[in-house]
């Protein structure tokens, strides 16, 4: 069963495909939408330590439905826009 808050991104599951989002940390719940072809993620995680960036990444893989371990931070590991690639 889906999660309401996870947008359904398998179709797009494609080895070298990239993923920007915009990130909200310290957030009320975790959840990863679609909104007019950009995604956006929302995760409770504070950005110490890269705690907010683990959260995007497992919150991805799920919503790809592939391993976490598949993705690869390429931009924004300090900023709020990050780019992911999957490999």
């Amino acid at each position: 069963m889906a999660r309401r808050d996870l947008a359904d991104l398998r179709a797009r599951a494609l080895p070298g495909a990239e993923f920007a989002l915009r990130v909200t940390p310290r957030a009320g719940r975790n959840a990863l939408t679609e909104v007019d072809g950009v995604l956006k993620a929302m995760v409770t995680a504070v950005p110490e330590g890269g705690r907010a960036n683990r959260a995007v990444q497992d919150l991805l893989a799920e919503a790809l439905g592939v391993a976490k371990t598949r993705l690869v931070l390429l931009r924004g590991a300090t900023a709020r826009d990050k780019v992911f690639r999957l490999d």
